[in-house]
């Protein structure tokens, strides 16, 4: 297993992205101490998109937008 600084991993991610996508497991460091390991996702764990759908449109039943636009909301998360 490859270990990086923090550092290092910020300016260097596509390259260690591309390490990821063929297997490798790299450890990021920040002062010397491990805080994250990246390692290649596991597509078991994905949900099915149908699902997610219906998960969305299940929980927009209970909480409607009332007046809210969706254009307030996106103003008001970059405040």
């Amino acid at each position: 297993m490859k270990t990086v600084g923090a550092y290092e991993a910020k300016t260097h991610l596509p390259k260690l992205l591309e390490l990821v996508s063929k297997g490798e497991k790299i450890t990021i460091t920040k002062h010397g101490v491990p805080v994250a390991i990246l390692q290649p996702a596991d597509p078991s764990k994905g949900t099915p998109v149908r699902e997610v759908i219906e998960q969305l449109k299940q929980f927009r039943t209970g909480h409607p937008l009332r007046a809210l636009s969706i254009r307030e909301m996106i103003e008001e998360g970059r405040r």
